[in-house]
């Protein structure tokens, strides 16, 4: 008898009665994948520990803050003005006092010995320039090498020039003007964690929801255990849902992690509301386990689910999000394909909630793109992997 090869395919008859929904069978499968993942110890530490870690590092290593910077100065007036911005700049913890320069021309020979970030020159007469004209001359010179550090250590010098000029206003009654006024908003300190922890939980949930969901159902499909419970009385979309579930409670779980993290130990505050950052977290959930249904809709083995699931979506979130770089820098077709990526909406939707504090009023754009792509999504893989299993 020749052996006949079926691969995931059940043919239903077409008059077939379709049974009712058994809610004692559906909980039985759900039960089933639970069981399945806890005994799964490495599954349960991507799951679980992964998210964890993540957000640490990322949370503390990945900084836009630059600390312990060395600078220089060159002071021809050396009077108390420039004393005291000197020691202003020296007491923060962004800058160390590395000494004075003798002549402008020391300026490009230190910069290139590569161990100071920053150069304050202060004009002749600086003092006396400052209570008779009422302007002072002030130079800060960085490396322009890597622009993001110059931009950031300029604006923490110019932030401190500012503060002691607050300082002793009200000592002299002659007005007269140091530097411009600078004011941050949402991020006076400058933490990076403000701008990392949207990305990171982003990043987080897209990956553990895509990719375990995508490797759940392509194991089944690579062991031939798919075959077995599309026999059994359950209807396919039940099977689906039943190997999903699991997966919505434990992105809840890290979800609750990521936010006590981001509080407690990032310093990251809530400024919003609770409730609207728990929903438009859940809408991106939704959408992350459809990315995993239509992904494992498309492959058979586990090792394919899990590298597109790791590279395909890791690359995107962490270039196209705004994560680490800004999106108003890349050219004008990546800004387009951007626009496809879920996690940049998720992103500005939970900065404009946890930053800014901004209501549903600021944020239905992005909520609604969120809900459109996940009900596509959900739409699309379910039926694809219908079509595929049927």
């Amino acid at each position: 008898m020749p052996e006949i090869w079926m691969k995931y395919s059940i043919n239903w008859p077409v008059n077939q009665h379709v049974t009712p929904i058994n809610m004692e069978q559906f909980l039985t499968f759900v039960k089933k994948e639970f069981y399945h993942i806890f005994r799964d110890t490495w599954t349960m530490i991507i799951l679980l520990v992964l998210p964890i870690v993540m957000l640490i590092l990322f949370g503390f290593m990945m900084t836009t803050e630059v600390k312990n910077t060395h600078f220089s100065v060159y002071d021809p007036s050396h009077d108390v003005a420039t004393q005291g911005i000197v020691n202003k700049i020296s007491l923060s913890e962004y800058f160390i006092f590395d000494g004075y320069l003798d002549s402008p021309e020391q300026i490009e020979t230190v910069f290139r010995k590569g161990k100071i970030g920053l150069v304050v020159v202060f004009g002749e007469r600086f003092y006396e320039n400052m209570m008779h004209t009422g302007d002072a001359q002030v130079q800060l010179i960085a490396d322009g090498s890597d622009p993001n550090t110059a931009s950031t250590l300029t604006m923490y010098a110019t932030s401190l020039i500012a503060s002691y000029q607050q300082d002793i206003t009200s000592d002299i009654s002659i007005p007269y003007q140091i530097t411009p006024e600078v004011k941050l908003l949402y991020n006076p300190t400058l933490k990076g964690s403000y701008n990392f922890v949207p990305g990171v939980m982003g990043m987080i949930l897209m990956l553990i929801c895509a990719m375990m969901t995508s490797v759940s159902i392509a194991r089944e499909k690579e062991l031939g255990t798919m075959e077995i419970l599309l026999v059994s009385p359950m209807q396919s979309i039940q099977i689906i849902i039943s190997k999903v579930v699991p997966y919505f409670f434990l992105s809840v779980i890290n979800l609750t992690t990521i936010l006590l993290l981001s509080v407690f130990v990032l310093d990251v505050p809530i400024n919003g509301s609770l409730s609207l950052l728990i929903l438009i977290s859940f809408i991106f959930i939704f959408v992350s386990l459809a990315l995993g249904l239509l992904i494992s809709s498309a492959v058979d083995k586990q090792m394919v689910a899990l590298l597109i699931s790791a590279m395909v979506l890791m690359m995107p979130v962490m270039m196209l999000s705004g994560m680490m770089f800004p999106l108003e820098n890349m050219p004008v077709a990546l800004q387009w394909l951007s626009h496809v990526i879920p996690a940049k909406w998720f992103m500005i939707a939970v900065k404009k909630i946890m930053i800014q504090g901004l209501g549903f009023s600021s944020i239905y754009k992005e909520f609604a793109i969120l809900s459109i792509m996940a009900v596509s999504l959900i739409a699309i893989s379910i039926k694809r992997f219908k079509y595929r299993l049927e």
